[in-house]
């Protein structure tokens, strides 16, 4: 298993983590089963907006016996009252919600207390009048919540929000779908989209993954809105690709799903190589490095997608990743111009043009 520190908080975050939205279809037996297996195979980080009230019983058999060595996303406005999901700004629903849900886990603490589902500024602007955010920030005041996320599809509504409050982590969809505005949830532009991961890397807050596989569209070529099928493994290294991005949280159903994926950890670079989404690419997306490497290997050493990722966060005021540049073995100076990086880039990125233009800018 790869772990990633989320720095405002210091925790040591699986790459891979666990979506809840589909485990209770599995059945008690095997849910538990899987979850178990889950945190076996290195797996700490599970998110527990859930479909089903159940879920939260199964956690309790799972995981009670290791509950301070795993790390749960609970969502101040997602609501259980039916027995199934339901979405609220009430704040006292929302303590209802939550004080059955620490129940039903046997728990008595909440790793990261979410801010829930925030697409539109009418959803903040009711979260905060009808007492949704009193009760999250209240919960946190006592030490119930060690840390405060938030979770939305919309770039423009969460940049808001991280405005107004202190954020240590952000859930949010990510896959080449959504980043490329194709599918349900592709709201932004790719400029805003981009923005997003670099204003968390550059402040440190960490991006917890919803929907990589845009609801499983992007694995079947009948549905994907590409017309070709991508598989999980390239869906994965992509949105870990992302900057800001500490874990992606695929719903996992069934003990079998979760063994596919943990494959994921031991699998060939080459089947993790979605280069093939060049092909893809909407016209205010080319020319721009997504950081995939594909060109690599480059013939003086320089690491391109390294070298990109850090002037971007660089240009965007991140003094880290300023430093991380300069901590590289081989900078942008040390570029030929052979082309090498040009034939086999796969999104049309004049990277010979880019180096100069990085080592201008790191002089």
């Amino acid at each position: 298993m790869e772990y990633r520190i989320n720095r405002k908080t210091g925790d040591k975050i699986s790459a891979l983590g666990f979506g809840t939205a589909y485990i209770a279809e599995s059945g008690e037996e095997e849910a538990v089963r899987t979850i178990r297996l889950a945190y076996e195979s290195g797996i700490n980080y599970f998110d527990l907006a859930t479909a089903d009230g159940h879920t939260f019983s199964y956690f309790r058999k799972a995981l009670s016996d290791v509950r301070d060595r795993v790390m749960y996303q609970i969502h101040f406005g997602a609501d259980y009252a039916s027995g199934s999901y339901g979405w609220t700004t009430d704040g006292e629903t929302i303590r209802r919600s939550v004080e059955r849900q620490l129940e039903e886990l046997a728990s008595d603490s909440i790793d990261y207390g979410f801010i829930h589902c925030i697409d539109e500024p009418s959803d903040w602007e009711d979260y905060r009048k009808n007492g949704a955010l009193d009760c999250l920030m209240r919960m946190k005041e006592e030490g119930i919540v060690r840390h405060i996320g938030l979770s939305s599809h919309t770039p423009s509504t969460l940049q808001r929000v991280l405005d107004e409050v202190g954020v240590d982590m952000l859930m949010f969809s990510v896959n080449p779908g959504y980043d490329y505005q194709q599918g349900e949830y592709a709201k932004g532009s790719v400029d805003e989209r981009a923005a997003v991961y670099r204003r968390c890397e550059a402040e440190g807050i960490g991006i917890s993954v919803m929907k990589p596989f845009s609801g499983g569209q992007l694995l079947d070529a009948s549905l994907s809105p590409f017309g070709q099928a991508l598989t999980r493994y390239q869906c994965l290294q992509y949105a870990l690709d992302r900057p800001g991005v500490l874990t992606v949280l695929p719903g996992i159903g069934g003990v079998s799903q979760l063994e596919e994926l943990l494959g994921f950890f031991d699998a060939e670079e080459k089947e993790r190589d979605y280069a093939v989404i060049g092909s893809f690419s909407p016209a205010d997306a080319v020319g721009k490095c997504v950081y995939c490497n594909h060109c690599s290997p480059c013939p003086v050493g320089i690491d391109i997608g390294l070298v990109n990722k850090y002037y971007d966060l660089a240009a965007n005021g991140d003094d880290m990743a300023a430093e991380h540049y300069r901590g590289l073995l081989m900078h942008a100076d040390a570029c030929i111009g052979c082309g090498h990086c040009l034939r086999r880039c796969p999104f049309g990125v004049d990277q010979p043009a880019r180096m100069r233009q990085i080592s201008d800018y790191f002089k």
